[in-house]
């Protein structure tokens, strides 16, 4: 199942295989389990190449809260 959640600077999802976090096309993250969108939300993934700072972004750490599709 794929997850994804539009924030002011782009979106961010899971690749549908493993919790890979992915956002503009940068592997962020490559997690087991859902525990990824918690570390995105608190922006303790690698950095993305604009320097965006993940954690000012308003990602919800549960899962819940983004879109499924």
């Amino acid at each position: 199942m794929r997850y994804s959640f539009v924030t002011r600077r782009g979106t961010f999802y899971n690749n549908g295989r493993r919790w890979d976090i992915v956002y503009r096309g940068d592997t962020l993250g490559s997690y087991h389990s859902a525990a990824a969108a918690d570390d995105l939300a608190g922006g303790h993934t690698f950095t993305p190449r604009n320097d965006v700072d993940l954690a000012k972004l308003g990602v919800p750490a549960d899962i819940d809260e983004w879109s499924v599709g």
